[in-house]
Order: C-alpha cells, then structure tokens, then sequence
C-alpha cells in the first residue's frame, strides 16, 4: 500500500496545539495539572504514560470533549484558534478512539462507518443524504487503507484489525492535517498489531501529522521524533525519542524496573 504525500506545502501552518498553564478537572480531581505544551502542525509526537495519567483527558480537551479551568494566565489555541465550531474542528482532526468501535452498530457495513465520518456519526442514518462527492472520498479513503474489498462487510465480521483500519480511513475522509491516535493497540492481537504500526509509518511517512497517546513503548513508531512523558497529569519529559526513551526515565514513569531493547528503529519494554 503506497500512500502519497498529504501535503507538500511549505507555508508555515499554526500549531496543532499550543497549550499555556492549562487544568482540567474530571470530578474533583485535576487530570491536567498546570499543563503548557506546543505542538506543530505536521509534527509526529507521542504522549506516553500509565493508565490514569491524564492522557485520554488530553484527547479530550483537543477534541472539545472536556474544557480547561478559566483562568487569568490559561490560554489553549488548536490550529492557531481559541473558539472552535465543534463539525469545523472535526473536520481538521482525525480521531481514532476504541470507544468509537464500541459505539458502532455491528450491522454497519464498513463503507457507512467510513462514510458516517462526514455526520459525525457512526453509521448512516436514513435522514443522512451522502452525496456523490462524498461517497468519492469514502472510496478514495477505502483504497488508502487497503480495505476496499471490505466496503460491503459487516463490522460484527471483520476481524480487529480490520475494525481498525476501518475506523483509520474514517478519520482520514475529511483529508485533515493530524491523526490523533489514542491507544490504538487495544485489542488487537500481535499480527493486527504489526499491520497497524506499519499503517502508521505509511501515514507518517506521507507527511500527515501524527499524535499517539498511549501506554505501549513498542506502539512507537521509528517516525515519530518526540515524546512526552505525562504522570498524575504532569508532563514529567518532552524532548527528543532518543533523549527522553530511556530505562531510567521510563522506571520513574511508571513506577516498576524496566530495560529496554531496541530493533529495527522500535523500541520494546522488558
């Protein structure tokens, strides 16, 4: 699978995200505690923690799910604008989330997962009218994955991985500038896993931008150059892979001894 370059330009684009002292409360406890991180546009970057860390609430900030506290030195911009319309913004970005395979019908063809990308939906309605623009674009996103073949197939018979792709060439039909993947991994056995971290690189590699959060050392892929560090809702490190992907810093991450080993560009936690 050949993917071509998303977007030769080389006119300075505004920052995905640019984040100043910034805290999100999910309950009464703070998830994002005082966080200010930039992100460029086209940049491939991971946010890696454990569980709980307060990656998934990061998602959500981006995606207008949750919303920073008000105050006099917080500032979040996304794409270089403060204000958002929400269909505007999800136009922009690429999500690719486990709760959306959970909340798609099983009886959705993958065509109408892929297509109901456009309704920001998660399968096509009888009041959606897709037109045949779009249709196009759901095609060309079909061909982009590999999985033109599975238009017709029923989520409930596909196998993980293709539930995967799926839900990648859904968040590829509006042709946005980033693709955030959040644990992208999940349930997957090792052979999905290895088709989607190749998946991956053929996205990167084609100039589209890439922000993966996740708690998987191995998930990073050799295209990605940045990493940060999030515990207890806190960027602990952000830098360079090869200055922040180290045993040392990874055992204080997440609290328990690691080594790591690195092969063909990967890294793996032992």
């Amino acid at each position: 699978m050949e993917l071509t370059s998303h977007n030769s330009s080389v006119t300075k684009r505004p920052p995905l995200l640019a984040l100043q002292h910034v805290t999100v409360m999910r309950g009464a406890r703070a998830a994002l505690d005082d966080v200010s991180l930039r992100i460029e546009a086209g940049e491939q970057v991971c946010i890696l923690g454990p569980n709980g860390c307060g990656k998934s609430t990061l998602i959500k900030t981006i995606t207008r799910e949750c919303y920073p506290l008000a105050t006099q030195q917080a500032s979040m911009a996304i794409l270089g604008r403060e204000r958002w319309d929400i269909f505007a913004l999800r136009s922009q970005l690429g999500i690719v989330t486990p709760d959306l395979l959970a909340s798609c019908a099983t009886d959705a063809t993958c065509r109408d997962v892929v297509l109901s990308g456009f309704f920001s939906a998660t399968r096509i309605f009888p009041h959606h009218s897709p037109s045949s623009d779009l249709l196009e674009k759901t095609n060309r996103a079909l061909d982009r994955l590999g999985i033109a073949h599975l238009a017709g197939r029923q989520v409930a018979q596909m196998s993980s991985g293709e539930a995967k792709r799926t839900l990648i060439a859904r968040a590829l039909v509006h042709e946005p500038q980033t693709l955030l993947f959040d644990e992208p991994s999940n349930t997957l056995d090792i052979a999905a896993q290895q088709q989607l971290r190749e998946t991956m690189r053929q996205l990167a590699r084609s100039g589209l931008g890439i922000l993966l959060v996740t708690h998987h050392v191995a998930e990073i892929i050799p295209e990605i150059g940045r990493i940060v560090l999030l515990r207890e809702g806190r960027i602990l490190a952000d830098g360079p892979k090869e200055e922040i992907l180290t045993a040392a810093r990874l055992t204080d991450l997440f609290g328990v001894p690691i080594h790591l080993v690195r092969r063909d560009g990967h890294f793996h936690s032992v």
